[in-house]
């Protein structure tokens, strides 16, 4: 079986297009769509998080075995094992708030009667 190389470089550049397209639609959405949006992005799924994870750790193998051939250098491999675990990590991170997400994402708009909800403090978290 051949390897269309071009074709799969065409499609590497119609993808990054397209999540450009996104990043910029998303960017422009009311509140609720934005979030019911970003839920999808971020579904553990079927998301393009999931996707572009997925993605990377095939990298990663491949990468390997180059590696292990003398083609690649050990680090190339390396940065992408690390780059994929730690993408992994993320995504494990992000799954916790996806039920929140997809709730925020469907919920009616507020009346002009409703008492909007309250802005919630910002506390940053740092683990390492």
């Amino acid at each position: 079986m051949s390897h269309p190389v071009p074709y799969l470089v065409r499609l590497t550049d119609e993808i990054t297009r397209q999540l450009g397209q996104l990043a910029d639609h998303l960017s422009q959405l009311p509140p609720p769509q934005a979030v019911q949006v970003i839920a999808r992005i971020l579904d553990p799924d079927a998301g393009v998080l999931d996707g572009v994870t997925h993605l990377l750790i095939t990298g990663s193998h491949l990468a390997k075995a180059q590696a292990e051939q003398g083609t690649l250098p050990a680090e190339v491999w390396l940065a992408l094992g690390r780059a994929s675990n730690e993408l992994h990590d993320i995504t494990l991170d992000l799954d916790e708030h996806q039920d929140t997400l997809q709730r925020a994402g469907t919920q009616p708009a507020t009346t002009a009667a409703a008492k909007p909800p309250a802005p919630a403090p910002l506390v940053v978290r740092r683990r390492r």
